[in-house]
């Protein structure tokens, strides 16, 4: 299957995690942080099919939000990302998701079958995941839409399942019917009778399928879309809040008789929440997922995940601690997934921390706000390597830039200077300036902004 040129990987990667805040949020989503491993759960996601497909062929539809950052993790990876990404201005859900790539996709390749995945899933057994995979392929050349079904071993009650019927080929069984997260009665029931399988929001399929059946099942959706200006890599705003906000199990996968669910073991979690997370890590001999700087005293069946403080835990059991810099997350394993009703009061109350991190991503870098108060505030700006942006003061503030490391380019009403670590200049009011880093390695940068009236730039020298 490696050499099949017209499979194309298709990665959604437009969730928010809210489930795993403190680390997943709105600006900075799950998909792009670093749960297990070195990788990025989107890296691993990219990784984990390259034996099997062709990378020259992805497809990433994320949020505009997103864009700069999924590019940097795919270019650290070795994948180029250039015309691989798809932004859409709004979430409207997976069936808009994967007709905004599949029509990007046809219009290059009319025969082409698609591999769609979430960005955000782990897989323990790829071999048996690249098996399954190829067994996809061949449905799909078959006509068949296929569907990942995982052969559940409890009874899971936050996932929608799908109950199977008569063998196909090469393992699938027809669709029967799709069924939303059950109780923990009904979901008993469904292991019981051994023909239900958790949809996993995975699917593999031929694009002129999955056409034909839009336009028997949602034309609305497809006419729409089909309307839309799609030249570039990201649509209007205004012209996407008027698709229809629907996904593709309810779009066409309920509806059509092409179904086919493909039963698969292979050790898969979507990573949903920190007991998912938990559940899917190894432990060490007390029952511990312990990551960062942590001293554990007497600590049992615990989730401890620090990023840049020291954690000490004494005599807990069954819990989850999880630090970042600016918010600490503890609770109790079994409820920790209920952090979503904590997010949305940090959201009513008009909190950042819901949204974003102290350290936010750009094209240019990063900014990590180090101190803020009424009178002042201090940031600091890390800056890739051959990158450039614009700094600018109003009428009331001054900023004062020193550079730590790195050499940086100034250019100010058209005259430019390097500062070398340790130099420093002051922006006045109403001023601009352009930062460059045109060196090799990236440049870090600490820029103070106070008001006019409490920093006096004529006693600095730029």
């Amino acid at each position: 299957m490696k050499n099949n040129i017209n499979v194309y990987p298709i990665l959604l990667a437009g969730g928010s995690g809210t489930r795993l805040w403190p680390v997943s949020r709105q600006l900075y989503p799950k998909q792009l942080a670093k749960f297990i491993g070195e990788d990025s759960l989107i890296q691993s996601t990219i990784k984990r099919m390259t034996p099997t497909l062709n990378m020259e062929n992805i497809r990433i539809v994320c949020g505009k939000d997103h864009v700069y950052e999924i590019a940097r993790h795919m270019e650290e990876i070795g994948i180029p990302a250039e015309k691989k990404i798809l932004a859409e201005p709004c979430g409207r859900n997976t069936a808009p998701a994967i007709l905004l790539a599949m029509l990007q996709v046809i219009k290059k390749d009319s025969d082409a079958v698609l591999c769609v995945f979430p960005a955000d899933h782990v897989i323990r057994d790829e071999r048996v995941f690249h098996e399954r995979l190829e067994s996809a392929l061949k449905l799909a050349e078959m006509g068949y839409i296929v569907t990942f079904g995982i052969t559940p071993h409890y009874p899971e009650t936050g996932y929608g399942y799908i109950e199977g019927a008569g063998e196909i080929a090469f393992g699938a069984l027809s669709v029967k019917r799709f069924v939303e997260k059950p109780d923990l009665k009904t979901a008993e029931q469904y292991i019981d009778e051994g023909n239900y399988f958790w949809n996993s929001g995975m699917f593999t399929f031929k694009a002129s399928v999955m056409i034909q059946e839009l336009a028997v099942h949602h034309s609305e959706l497809l006419h729409k879309m089909k309307q839309l200006p799609l030249e570039g890599t990201l649509v209007s705003l205004k012209d996407y809040q008027q698709l229809p906000n629907i996904s593709i199990d309810y779009a066409v996968m309920e509806k059509t008789d092409k179904a086919a669910v493909l039963p698969s073991d292979f050790g898969w979690s979507d990573i949903g929440s920190w007991k998912s997370l938990y559940d899917f890590i190894p432990k060490d001999t007390n029952g511990n997922v312990i990551e960062g700087d942590v001293i554990s005293e007497n600590t049992k069946n615990s989730l401890i995940m620090g990023h840049e403080r020291l954690i000490a835990t004494n005599k807990v059991k069954n819990m989850v601690v999880v630090e970042t810099p600016d918010v600490v997350f503890v609770s109790d394993m079994e409820n920790s997934r209920d952090v979503k009703s904590i997010v949305e009061k940090l959201k009513e109350r008009g909190r950042s921390e819901y949204q974003k991190h102290k350290t936010s991503y750009h094209i240019w870098g990063t900014l990590t706000n180090l101190e803020a108060t009424p009178d002042f505030s201090v940031v600091r700006r890390d800056m890739y390597p051959g990158s450039k942006c614009e700094i600018k003061t109003d009428g009331s503030t001054v900023k004062h830039l020193i550079v730590i490391t790195g050499v940086a380019k100034s250019t100010t009403n058209n005259q430019s200077r390097f500062l070398y670590a340790g130099q420093s200049l002051v922006l006045t009011e109403n001023q601009m300036l352009i930062l460059e880093n045109t060196g090799d390695e990236s440049i870090v940068v600490i820029i103070v902004k106070a008001s006019s009236t409490l920093m006096d730039s004529t006693t600095v020298k730029a």
